[in-house]
C-alpha cells in the first residue's frame, strides 16, 4: 500500500516519511521519530507570533506539537502519540504551518505588500 491509500491514524516507516518530506516539506527532516521544522525569526515579537499562530492552528487542527521556543527560532516537532509514530495528520498539519508561517503575500501580485525589506519590519527568515 503507497502512502496516499493509508488511513488516517497508521503510522509510517522512516523511509517513508523522508519520501514525503522529500516531495512535499523540503525544509522539514526527520530527527529520532519526529518530524520538525526550525523557523528563524528576527527576534523574540516575531518568534511569539510564531508560537501563537503554529497554537491557534494545532488547536484548530486537534493535533499538538512540541515546540522549541528561543530568542530567534521556533523549532515545531509533530508525531502523532497516539499512533506512536508519524501519519497523515502529522503531515497535514506541518503543510498548514509551513503554508501560513511562510506566506508571503508580496509575492502573490495582490494588493497585500507583505512586510518592506527593512531592518524595522523584519519577521521571518525567509529560506
Amino acid at each position: 500500500m503507497g502512502w496516499r491509500e493509508r488511513i488516517h491514524e497508521e503510522s509510517y516507516n522512516d523511509a517513508e516519511v523522508e519520501e514525503r518530506l522529500r516531495e512535499e516539506l523540503p525544509q522539514w527532516y526527520l530527527e529520532n521519530g519526529w518530524i520538525r521544522r526550525k523557523y528563524k525569526t528576527s527576534g523574540w515579537k516575531a518568534t511569539l507570533m510564531v508560537v501563537n499562530t503554529v497554537g491557534h492552528l494545532a488547536e484548530v487542527a486537534f493535533h499538538h506539537p512540541d515546540l522549541t521556543v528561543s530568542y530567534a527560532f521556533v523549532i515545531v516537532k509533530l508525531m502523532n502519540h497516539a499512533a506512536k509514530g508519524i501519519t497523515n495528520k502529522d503531515f497535514e498539519l506541518a503543510r498548514k504551518i509551513e503554508e501560513v508561517v511562510m506566506w508571503q503575500p508580496g509575492k502573490e501580485g495582490g494588493a497585500l505588500d507583505g512586510t518592506p525589506d527593512d531592518p524595522r519590519f523584519k519577521y521571518i527568515k525567509y529560506s
